[in-house]
């Protein structure tokens, strides 16, 4: 018969809720680590899954297991995005981050869809399009989304938007990531590089206080990066974004730096500058490059110790430049 037929044919599936369980759980778990561990040990298993991932949506699936598939895809996605970013390969972080999109409305899903917004909103800011990357942020925070999506949005907002001279709008968008962080009610569906903890917005804080310069705000700028570093350090082992400790600890330098204070730049570059070049990312150089070259300004006058931290800023951005400081670039 027909129906007998049609009926088979519904029960043939390549997924079934175990396999979207142990999905949802190794995301969950490189999302988590990502940000505290070496990315060696992440990509590979990131590629491997997404790919599986792919293969599985080609097949079929309940309907609402299909669904499942394809948040789990935008998240490997994003994952791999991330990867990308990293290693400073924008033009492949746009293809993971375009692809994530197009998983995210195929699962219906408006959470993944305002993160996806953020990572597009970083790579172009990472590519200098700053005033795309204040709307792509905007963008994001138009989607009806739970959790600490809306912190993250607002913060990156303001970050373009100082960089670019709007200062107005810049702490108007701090003002909002307060806000929003104040609403927040519950966790976020997956933790790591998918939640937006509080240490990370003082980390962002603090980068939009300086570039909107003043002193007033490059005292906020130094107690927003202590207040992230102190409150990395007292999270668990996997929720200590090594990216944001290096990130809050340049900024601390540059604070002091712009408050003339050589010492206090030589004290907070410590940390950077003693750690392992492979755990830096193209982002972190890019922040030492500019660090070393504010170091050249004729307010130093050639000092000895300004001279000396620029050539320990340059060595240390060669070395995380170099190809075996990172693993192969992820592929497309």
């Amino acid at each position: 018969m027909r129906s007998a037929d049609f009926a088979r044919f519904i029960a043939q599936r390549n997924a079934d809720e175990f396999v979207v369980e142990q999905l949802e759980a190794d995301v969950g778990r490189l999302a988590r680590t990502y940000v505290s561990h070496p990315l060696m040990e992440q990509y590979v298993e990131i590629r491997w899954l997404r790919d599986g991932v792919f293969e599985l949506l080609r097949g079929r699936q309940h309907p609402r297991q299909t669904t499942d598939l394809y948040l789990s895809a935008a998240r490997l996605c994003g994952l791999s995005a991330h990867v990308c970013l990293d290693l400073g390969d924008y033009d492949s972080a746009a293809t993971h981050a375009r692809t994530a999109r197009a998983c995210a409305e195929a699962a219906g899903h408006e959470g993944m869809l305002a993160w996806v917004r953020a990572v597009e909103s970083l790579i172009a800011y990472w590519t200098g399009r700053y005033e795309q990357a204040a709307r792509l942020a905007q963008a994001g925070r138009r989607h009806r989304a739970s959790g600490s999506i809306g912190a993250r949005l607002a913060s990156l907002e303001a970050r373009a938007l100082a960089i670019v001279g709007d200062s107005a709008g810049a702490l108007a968008a701090l003002s909002d990531a307060e806000r929003s962080r104040e609403a927040i009610s519950g966790r976020d569906e997956v933790l790591g590089v998918f939640d937006f903890p509080a240490a990370k917005q003082f980390a962002y804080a603090g980068t939009t206080l300086l570039a909107v310069g003043g002193q007033e705000h490059v005292h906020r700028a130094i107690v927003s990066a202590e207040t992230a570093i102190r409150l990395y350090r007292s999270a668990d082992g996997d929720d200590q974004s090594v990216g944001d400790l290096f990130a809050a600890h340049l900024d601390l330098a540059s604070g002091h730096l712009l408050l003339g204070d050589l010492d206090g730049t030589e004290k907070m570059l410590g940390f950077v500058l003693q750690s392992s070049p492979e755990r830096m990312s193209a982002s972190i150089v890019r922040r030492l490059t500019v660090l070393g070259r504010e170091l050249e300004g004729p307010q130093y006058g050639g000092a000895a110790q300004a001279v000396h931290l620029r050539e320990r800023l340059q060595h240390t951005a060669v070395r995380a430049s170099l190809p075996a400081a990172h693993p192969p670039e992820l592929p497309t």
